[in-house]
């Protein structure tokens, strides 16, 4: 009878964890009450919420559930105990290395301006990895519903602390809101101050946005990318230059854009040789943290604890952790399977 080890104890990477979505349904009641926030049913049933994004209405209603959430981040002290539990929950789920994904002048009209919600956020980050560990880093998004200007400002803010923590650039909303060609000199400044490109793609809308990102933002990862699937072409391309889609398999379920877990395509992915960082998007509205989407690639999908462990791999080697940490989370995997 084959081993089944526990994910949970897997070392890997999390690529793909956006701030607010991050957060522990118990801490969003306890700062909507400190708050007063009057936050809707869905965010209060204890369960998560019923979602369907692949409409206009459907990602309106998800967005003003992600609206809420955020609402009741006001304080210095409230973002630095989102991100001291985001690092708790990922520790506990075997990550030895996050990079976290936010926008922040969502966070700024709350702290003070844009550059001193930076630099809270930044302060908590570095904070959080001492405390627990956890390699953490930084990615800052840029959001797609907005002008194109506001997001070369991010850009060349992003750059400008990249020694405080910030190691990409993605661009995330709505992929059918805004054309990727669009955010292409905002991409160029990240990518000329040494950032990695990680915008979203191939999740809402089909392959030609993963195509997208690639020939337009000269992505280096790609938010999602699962749409790809239906690509034979675009797949071989992924592959071919090493581009790691960051997967969120639950949270695909949760929008609607694939019926049920087996149907997303990760043994397409995985077959065709694209690298895969499984992640778990925003636990907070979809329910279910890191771990979790390794289960699922093995409950839905066959994976073998030896496939499990080369899609850890992937997700380190997709990762901007410095060689040496690579190397402890590398050595970690083998570990885990030969134990």
């Amino acid at each position: 009878m084959l081993s089944v080890r526990d994910v949970r104890l897997l070392p890997k990477a999390h690529l793909h964890l956006h701030f607010t979505g991050s957060m522990r349904p118990t801490t969003l009641l306890e700062l909507a009450d400190k708050y007063g926030v009057h936050l809707p049913e869905a965010l209060t049933s204890g369960e998560p919420p019923k979602l369907r994004a692949t409409d206009e209405r459907g990602w309106f209603r998800f967005q003003r559930l992600y609206d809420a959430a955020r609402s009741c981040l006001r304080e210095p002290e409230d973002i630095q105990r989102l991100v001291r539990e985001a690092a708790e929950e990922d520790v506990r789920d075997g990550s030895g290395w996050l990079e976290i994904q936010v926008d922040p002048t969502s966070y700024a009209p709350m702290l003070g301006g844009l550059i001193p919600a930076l630099e809270i956020i930044l302060d908590a980050v570095d904070a959080a990895s001492r405390e627990t560990g956890l390699g953490m880093r930084v990615l800052v998004a840029a959001n797609r519903m907005k002008h194109p200007l506001d997001a070369r400002t991010l850009a060349r803010l992003a750059v400008r602390y990249a020694d405080r923590g910030i190691v990409g650039f993605g661009l995330s909303n709505d992929e059918r809101r805004g054309m990727a060609r669009d955010f292409d000199r905002a991409f160029a400044i990240a990518r000329e101050g040494g950032l990695l490109a990680a915008p979203h793609g191939g999740e809402l809308t089909g392959p030609a946005s993963v195509r997208d990102c690639l020939d337009d933002l000269r992505a280096t990862r790609i938010g999602h990318g699962v749409r790809a699937a239906e690509d034979p072409r675009l797949l071989r391309k992924l592959a071919e230059k090493g581009v790691t889609c960051e997967v969120c398999p639950a949270s695909n379920v949760a929008l609607g854009v694939y019926e049920k877990p087996g149907d997303v395509p990760l043994r397409t992915l995985f077959d065709a040789g694209v690298p895969m960082a499984l992640g778990a998007d925003d636990p907070l509205l979809f329910g279910s943290r890191l771990a979790a989407q390794y289960e699922l690639a093995r409950r839905h999908h066959g994976f073998t604890d030896a496939e499990l462990a080369e899609l850890a791999r992937q997700s380190v080697r997709g990762s901007a952790a410095p060689g040496d940490v690579q190397a402890k989370l590398l050595a970690g995997i083998d570990h885990w399977l030969s134990g």
